[in-house]
């Protein structure tokens, strides 16, 4: 595919203007138009980017013009968009987690096989500069043998705002799973607790920590929090940090932050449209133009929901879940 790439949206929910934003700054790369089930809200959309606004998903994967979706929507809804977009011929980037279960990660896997298409799970933390240099100093061996791993993450969340998610574990750990993936490997062990921690208006859990046994001995810990956040000099609003037996290395939130009382986030990491932005181009010119695979493709979305439900399990049951 030598031409400009015509990418058409999914859902028009506040992450579209994240990759939005990806595709400008890509010139290889044209938004042809949004699809949302709120059409106002798509209409609104199509006119700040300057694209068409579609009456319904079966028209805008119709349009011949249109290479790729970007499935944009609730989780619940990743598997149905995605197929429905690879059977109509189009390559698809889907957000994060990919879907609901294995099942439906696996049955996207084989439709995209069937269509010959690019299906590519947005594990966008993977596209940041310091974690790609995280794996190449692994990779060669400048960090000696792996010893620990710790994603931490604790940014407070208002409860009408956490209501609207499915918890810390799906929304906020899919990232941590995949970024621990990619770092050490799939883990051989899981132990993990969880709590809810606000004014009593929120069931779902807001407060999570996993302990992960990777093979060859490392750990890995892995905590999120909408409960607090942590305002302490060396905060953990968010932090990746990788420990070997000949060095370490730390990539923070806490270098690129904003404080917006107005917003939502009490701190908000400045340069994360950065990572989206990443993911986008990858998609487009490394996957879809070069024909390279995704740093992260679904076989890992696959293990990564494998820690999330192995989170879930240990949580439930008390006890450490081997995978």
């Amino acid at each position: 595919m030598s031409r400009v790439i015509k990418a058409g949206f999914l859902g028009a929910g506040d992450i579209a203007d994240l990759h939005a934003a990806g595709l400008q700054d890509c010139p290889q790369a044209e938004l042809g138009g949004i699809f949302d089930i709120d059409n106002a809200k798509a209409a609104d959309k199509a006119q700040q980017y300057g694209c068409r606004a579609y009456s319904s998903c079966e028209a805008m994967l119709a349009d011949p013009e249109i290479d790729a979706v970007f499935v944009l929507t609730p989780l619940e809804d990743h598997h149905d968009g995605t197929v429905l977009a690879l059977e109509a011929g189009k390559h698809v980037l889907v957000e994060k987690p990919a879907a609901v279960n294995i099942d439906q990660i696996r049955n996207m896997q084989k439709v995209a096989s069937a269509s010959n298409k690019v299906c590519m799970p947005v594990h966008n933390y993977l596209y940041e500069d310091s974690v790609t240099r995280t794996r190449e100093l692994l990779d060669t061996g400048r960090l000696g043998d792996l010893v620990a791993i710790y994603v931490l993450y604790n940014i407070h969340h208002p409860e009408h705002v956490a209501a609207r998610y499915p918890g810390v574990i799906r929304q906020i750990l899919t990232h941590h799973s995949y970024i621990t993936l990619h770092l050490g490997g799939l883990p051989r062990r899981v132990m993990a607790m969880a709590s809810t921690i606000n004014d009593g208006s929120v069931d779902q859990e807001n407060l999570a920590m996993a302990l992960l046994e990777l093979e060859g001995g490392a750990l890995a810990h892995l905590q999120a929090s909408f409960a607090a956040d942590d305002h302490t000099a060396d905060n953990w609003t968010f932090a990746i940090k990788v420990v070997g037996t000949k060095g370490s290395t730390r990539f923070s939130h806490a270098d690129w932050v904003q404080n917006a009382p107005a917003a939502v986030h009490s701190h908000t990491y400045s340069a994360y449209h950065y990572s989206i932005g990443n993911t986008a181009r990858f998609f487009i010119e490394r996957c879809l133009i070069a024909g390279e695979s995704p740093l992260s493709g679904l076989d890992d979305a696959i293990n990564s929901q494998r820690i999330i439900e192995a989170i879930e399990n240990s949580i439930e049951s008390g006890q450490a879940i081997s995978l």
